[in-house]
């Protein structure tokens, strides 16, 4: 058990914090009593919270230059003004007796002289325990639906989220153990505390047990001016009524702004708004793997699908046909592109929005997460003058990633280089960028004929869909010109079949590949919730993995930084060089058994397993995404 410090005005002294009564304290962080004598000293509660010996908050504040010594003593004298001020005929043992000295960090944030963003971090460093900012809309309402608002009152505690078995929970004091094991008894549930300011709890606990917290209470805080939208759809006059009048509403409003800036930064790639029968989903894509954000009641839905329509200047009276848009915002002095695509069905019109960040992202071939001789491989590749080279993987493997840092790594003022997209999705500098338009007859097979006569040196097309643009392709990598391409297979071996199954002749592809590059993405263990363990044997010998010693695997048992246990992501990557052996193999037999046996370098299987092994990843997130078939 830690040990709290007691100050007097003589000399210091220690004992042990007893664990107390269920029922929570005001937070008796960082509190300088004032230089009373002890007969009018309030008693308990008046703990100068420090771990290891640290120094006192307002020392702190000071060092980290968020006050000066004139700020630090005008503070302590309003806080010993109004201690003296409430103190008349109270009982120190009530949690809210104004004998209590309130707390350092409450009193420099209500006399706004430190902003709670900067305290937090710094009373959780002193605790040892995680801080949060109540505002950030981290509070989820399945989990406060867990505690009755009569005990988190009582507690003075408000859960946030849940994660498995575990419960994470924002208090003013973390180290109240009695009002955990409450928490933890009543809910079934491992608890981890974190620490956040008395007043945020008291400001957000009663809207978050109202019955529309999910629309209101999460963006009651939220700054509208801090989402600019370069559009001049807003100034439309929605004068039809319904749901296009109250799509112009503040709340309709706030609740989109507020998808949209969460996202962002949450780093979320997709925003999904679904209906369903009593409530509309939003859902953010993080990681590759959808999570609930927010469940407005189904009444609002109309309004903001009309709304994200009036940004997009898309057709708000047309209902029956799927639309897709564009539109691009300025969050915090950030520029994001957000590609709207909307889908009536049987529920109401449903919406998906891929956020494009155009500050969140590189594109550098050295940051991708190749191993050290993959990667020589790959510059290799992209160093001759003519040929074919394919990336292969599933929607969402970070296909379009690999190309453009492809493109960066070999553009120059000496190079032109054309891209054929659809759609494009990063405008880069030096690169002719064509979008494809199926509507005004323009293909990626019709686009490529066409950017043949433009004296190309690099054509990028975006993937490669039919036999028609798979040949063209092909002719432009035997006629003098490096061509990168996508396809949707399972590894590198099945690139070449698929050219076959679509026509293409055998020997052509022997002559024009240069290499295939096959690639998928795993989630990365959060570090913060990183645990050893060892998965099941059935998990293992799907992977064909044989125990090595030494051999240390991972996973998240989720935090309030991942929520699920995983936090980013890295690639994997097989790499299939086609050399002379591989170019009579294709020629001579075309099987995915002999193209699978010829190649030399990792599988996707292998890198997954290295990463697993290193730590990375978990094994259940390889056995996800690196299964060949």
């Amino acid at each position: 058990m830690s040990l709290l410090k007691i100050p007097t005005n003589r000399r210091m002294e220690t004992k042990p914090r007893s664990a107390g009564p269920a029922i929570a304290k005001p937070s008796p962080l960082l509190i300088v009593p004032p230089a009373e004598t002890s007969a009018s000293r309030p008693s308990g509660g008046m703990f100068s919270a420090r771990r290891g010996g640290g120094a006192p908050l307002g020392e702190r504040l000071i060092a980290a230059g968020l006050l000066t010594a004139e700020q630090l003593e005008n503070a302590l004298d309003h806080q010993r003004l109004a201690f003296r001020k409430n103190s008349q005929g109270s009982d120190p043992a009530e949690p809210d007796s104004p004998r209590r000295l309130k707390p350092l960090g409450e009193v420099v944030t209500e006399l706004g002289l430190v902003d709670e963003t900067d305290l937090i971090p710094l009373l959780g460093e002193q605790l040892g325990v995680p801080g949060v900012r109540l505002r950030e809309g981290l509070i989820d309402p399945q989990a406060i639906s867990l505690i009755p608002r009569s005990e988190a009152e009582r507690w003075r505690v408000l859960p946030l989220m849940k994660v498995r078995d575990e419960l994470t929970i924002a208090m003013a004091d973390p180290r109240d153990l009695a009002t955990i094991d409450a928490i933890s008894h009543l809910t079934g549930l491992r608890i981890r505390p974190v620490l956040t300011l008395a007043s945020a709890i008291e400001r957000l606990l009663p809207r978050c047990y109202e019955d529309d917290f999910s629309v209101d209470s999460v963006t009651a805080d939220l700054d509208v001016d801090e989402l600019e939208v370069e559009s001049d759809a807003q100034t439309l006059d929605l004068d039809s009524g319904g749901a296009h009048q109250l799509a112009d509403g503040s709340p309709v409003i706030n609740l989109v702004n507020y998808a949209i800036i969460q996202a962002v930064r949450q780093g979320a790639s997709d925003i999904h708004i679904e209906p369903g029968p009593k409530f509309t989903f939003i859902r953010f894509r993080i990681d590759g793997s959808l999570r609930e954000a927010m469940r407005p009641k189904k009444d609002l839905h109309a309004a903001l699908v009309s709304r994200i329509k009036v940004m997009a200047k898309l057709d708000i009276a047309e209902h029956r046909q799927p639309q897709d848009g564009r539109l691009h915002v300025r969050i915090a002095r950030r520029d994001v592109d957000l590609r709207i695509s909307t889908l009536p069905t049987v529920l109401g019109e449903k919406v998906v929005m891929r956020v494009l960040d155009r500050g969140n992202i590189t594109f550098d071939m050295g940051k991708l997460g190749l191993p050290p001789d993959s990667l020589q491989i790959m510059k290799q590749m992209l160093a001759r003058p003519h040929g074919l080279v394919l990336v292969t993987g599933p929607t969402g493997s970070g296909k379009t990633t690999t190309l453009y840092s492809a493109i960066e790594l070999i553009k120059g003022i000496e190079r032109n280089v054309v891209t054929v997209e659809d759609p494009v999705e990063y405008q880069l500098e030096l690169i002719n960028q064509v979008q494809v338009n199926t509507e005004a007859g323009m293909s990626f097979a019709g686009a490529l004929r066409s950017i043949l006569r433009q004296d190309p040196d690099v054509i990028m097309v975006g993937e490669i869909r039919d036999r028609e643009t798979a040949e063209t392709a092909i002719q432009a990598a035997l006629t003098g010109h490096l061509v990168l391409s996508t396809l949707h297979t399972n590894d590198a071996a099945s690139a070449i079949t698929r050219l076959v199954d679509m026509g293409v002749e055998p020997f052509k592809i022997a002559a024009a590949l240069v290499g295939v590059v096959a690639q998928r993405l795993v989630r990365n263990v959060c570090p913060n919730c990183s645990e050893a363990h060892y998965p099941p044997s059935a998990v293992l010998q799907s992977l064909q993995y044989e125990s090595a010693t030494g051999d240390r695997f991972v996973r998240g048992r989720g935090c309030s930084q991942c929520f699920d246990g995983y936090r980013g992501r890295s690639g994997i990557y097989e790499l299939m060089p086609c050399d002379a052996m591989l170019r009579e193999q294709i020629t001579d037999s075309v099987t995915l058994s002999s193209l699978r046996q010829a190649r030399s370098g990792p599988s996707l299987l292998s890198e997954g397993m290295r990463l697993a092994a290193n730590g990375i990843t978990s094994i259940e997130e390889v056995a996800r995404v690196a299964d060949c078939g």
